[in-house]
């Protein structure tokens, strides 16, 4: 569970989808470090047909 203020690191290269659930919803900062070899790379949205298919 994701409260306010938890922060998550997700490790350079790694493919990666967040969203809300279909009853909240959440904001949330994003920050890339500069680093040799890597990039922050914004993936396809999902449709809400794939977020449906979800659950």
């Amino acid at each position: 569970m994701i409260l306010p203020g938890t922060v998550i690191h997700i490790p350079a290269n790694v493919k990666h989808w967040h969203g809300a659930a279909k009853d909240s919803w959440f904001a949330h900062l994003a920050f890339s470090v500069p680093g040799e070899n890597t990039e922050n790379i914004w993936l396809e949205p999902v449709t809400d047909e794939e977020y449906n298919e979800l659950y």
